[in-house]
């Protein structure tokens, strides 16, 4: 077996585990109360994720390699749609009762390991190349950005959920 071959094959083994623990954990985020408050959260990670994705690859900045079924998505699949909404949504359980510096401060146990993650993956797998001067320094900047955006904006969802709102 060649270099490139094991080189590949190391990186379908990682993306596949961390999937799989991801796919594991997901329902235990989910399925809590208040329910509809983690599906909100899912689906604003889930299509924010993507479309930010989306722009950084047409834009050229990363590029994943390995990913499934890369005739349809030039994404990655797994991050967008299971190991970043999951981080998000524990994110938030964790800060739902926080004021502004405790969300800022709880912001950090979440987003170094994702960026030593993602560091990983990109010096030791095929899963990911940074591209036009992308660092981890950048990573670290726009998940801290999506986090907290994603954060205002179920924030903001709780604060019109909590107040009698009548179209009459």
């Amino acid at each position: 077996m060649n270099f490139l071959s094991r080189n590949k094959n190391k990186s379908i083994l990682f993306l596949s585990v961390s999937t799989l623990i991801g796919l594991f954990l997901l329902p235990f985020a989910i399925v809590k109360k208040p329910f509809k408050d983690w599906v909100i959260v899912y689906l604003v990670s889930f299509i924010g994720n993507s479309y930010s994705d989306k722009y950084l690859v047409a834009k050229g900045y990363l590029q994943y390699k390995i990913r499934p079924l890369p005739s349809f998505f030039n994404i990655h699949l797994p991050f967008d749609y299971v190991l970043y909404p999951l981080v998000l949504l524990y994110y938030n359980q964790w800060t739902l009762n926080s004021k502004p510096l405790g969300i800022i401060l709880k912001l950090f146990p979440f987003v170094i390991p994702l960026i030593l993650f993602e560091t990983y993956a990109a010096k030791r797998t095929k899963l990911i190349t940074w591209k036009k001067g992308w660092t981890w320094y950048h990573s670290l900047i726009s998940l801290i950005i999506k986090l907290l955006l994603c954060r205002s904006i179920i924030a903001i969802i709780r604060s019109i959920n909590s107040k009698k709102i009548s179209l009459n």
